[in-house]
């Protein structure tokens, strides 16, 4: 007996293989998963498909169906029922739009949710009721078990999650997986688990932090009885891999791999069946025809997405175009200068810091529409206020600071490890307003603020400032602790995308500037040119 399992994760609403910056064909998306799914089932009698979590937010399609076409049916979910899924697991993204939004994409699918540690806090149980489901193939019984960062306290704002409490997961693990067993008789335990792993998986050494985000080893290291461990949340691509003798799959993000395991079973002579082989892989849609149902049935929405997107808001007068991702994070940026300053002007705070949050942001051209203001601020993120220490200012600079691996001055600089794997982190690389600095990238992490000034004098490490910053960081997101609990000032509830947008049509044309308040340098140049 031989049944194959098929993993999608982190899709985050990337249906139809188009780049929304430019319109561009991509190699990526749920529409060609599709097709390679349709093949896979037509080449295999036993079938289970999952999605791992992280599927209804992320481009300008999902952003257009949350925000402003939510009373329809929500596309992703239409396609995850046509294709016959089995199961899917709430991520952390599944509540950035709140959880009505959530309900309704729950109450729209054709199969069930999971996530056993996710409970309420009214009565212990799961969220939507459902930690596990059972599905019989072949008369092999296949118990599904969910599971989803804890972490998402530390991201989400509070009224998203209000009444909900977060479990470890290798605790819930180590309660369901024995009861699958033993009350359920199940013959294979799958866990499909929103998260991670924390640790190397060649070496067991840690590779972040343990703050509990990520438990993929653990899972595998401590909880007896799992056959299969599919996971997502940190955008590998991961298989052919065993942690502790459980095999692992990961399969990217947008739509770009499909997971796949395959499990051969042998029946046993006092009935039963039990698990001989797990083989895994990753397959790739690049080359293949997207599925035309699926994008038949998504068409309605993306072309409103589309008219959407197009729609002007305003001009530019100067360049706030992205050539150069590194440029920008080496000496301050119009885009960024901007940003920085809207979040000021809107919230009060003297004191502002924002991310470009990817190496694809485009930046801003002199007719701005929609789709520039969503290509480059991809996050439905909102905005804070919080009070800190000029001690925390300078320890969040240092954290920043350790984006870059030290430089002598040779060669091209480099990304550190530290936000390159297992995921590219550019988003957690703050840049910052209304305060002077300078970065030395060829000084040891930690010791990198070289100068530090607010209002022409060197930053009080025991002084009050407030400062604006989106709701991630100002949770502590992205490592940076010393933002965790702080008191929150202001809060302004309204998505930035939306922020910006509005404060582009209120004036109807902004220009482009710089003051040029930080930059990095390092031994040997203690400068920046004008031209860079």
């Amino acid at each position: 007996m031989t049944m194959t399992v098929l993993e999608t994760s982190d899709i985050h609403g990337h249906i139809v293989p188009i780049s929304y910056a430019d319109h561009s064909a991509i190699e990526s998306g749920l529409a060609k998963l599709a097709a390679v799914i349709r093949k896979e089932r037509a080449n295999t009698e036993h079938v289970l498909l999952i999605d791992n979590g992280d599927l209804i937010q992320g481009t300008p399609l999902a952003y257009h169906h949350a925000k402003l076409d939510a009373k329809v049916p929500n596309p992703m979910i239409r396609v995850l029922n046509e294709l016959g899924y089995d199961a899917a697991i709430i991520g952390n993204h599944e509540f950035n739009y709140g959880l009505p939004l959530l309900e309704k994409a729950v109450g729209e699918s054709n199969f069930p949710w999971l996530s056993a540690n996710i409970v309420r806090e009214s009565d212990g149980e799961p969220l939507f009721g459902r930690p596990y489901v059972i599905k019989e193939l072949g008369g092999v019984k296949v118990g599904i078990l969910g599971l989803t960062t804890r972490y998402i306290p530390n991201w989400e704002k509070a009224e998203h999650i209000a009444g909900l409490r977060f479990e470890g997961a290798v605790d819930s693990a180590k309660r369901w997986v024995p009861y699958m067993r033993e009350q359920e008789g199940v013959d294979v335990v799958i866990v499909s688990y929103h998260g991670g792993f924390e640790r190397s998986l060649d070496t067991g050494e840690p590779t972040e932090p343990l703050t509990g985000e990520n438990e993929g080893y653990a899972l595998c290291q401590e909880v007896a009885g799992i056959d299969l461990l599919l996971t997502g949340h940190q955008h590998r691509t991961i298989a052919g891999v065993q942690v502790c003798g459980v095999p692992v799959v990961q399969p990217g993000s947008a739509g770009g791999w499909l997971g796949k395991a395959t499990i051969k079973l042998t029946s046993g002579s006092e009935g039963g069946w039990h698990v001989e082989e797990i083989t895994t892989e990753l397959l790739t849609p690049a080359g293949v025809a997207p599925d035309p149902v699926v994008l038949s049935m998504t068409e309605p929405h993306e072309r409103l997405a589309q008219k959407w997107l197009d729609q002007p808001i305003g001009r530019l007068v100067g360049d706030m175009r992205v050539t150069d991702p590194m440029q920008v994070r080496l000496a301050e940026h119009p885009l960024i200068e901007f940003i920085n300053r809207v979040q000021m002007e809107l919230s009060g705070a003297r004191i502002s810091n924002t991310a470009l949050f990817d190496n694809v942001s485009p930046g801003f051209p002199e007719h701005i529409t929609m789709r520039d203001i969503v290509s480059n601020y991809i996050y439905p993120n909102t905005l804070q206020v919080i009070r800190v220490k000029g001690s925390d200012i300078r320890a969040a600079l240092e954290q920043t600071a350790c984006y870059f691996d030290t430089y002598t001055g040779e060669g091209d600089i480099r990304v550190s490890a530290e936000f390159g794997e297992p995921k590219p982190q550019h988003y957690n690389y703050d840049m910052w307003e209304g305060i002077r600095y300078k970065l030395n990238i060829s000084r040891p992490a930690g010791q990198r603020v070289v100068e530090l000034e607010f209002d022409g004098a060197p930053l009080d490490p025991d002084g009050e400032y407030d400062v604006v910053m989106n709701n991630y960081r100002a949770a502590g997101g992205g490592n940076y602790m010393m933002f965790q609990g702080k008191p929150v000032v202001k809060d302004i509830p309204t998505d930035i995308a939306e922020l910006l947008a509005s404060y582009i049509m209120e004036r109807g044309t902004i220009e482009a500037t710089l003051n040029r308040n930080w930059q990095v340098v390092w031994d040997g140049k203690s400068e920046l040119s004008e031209a860079e």
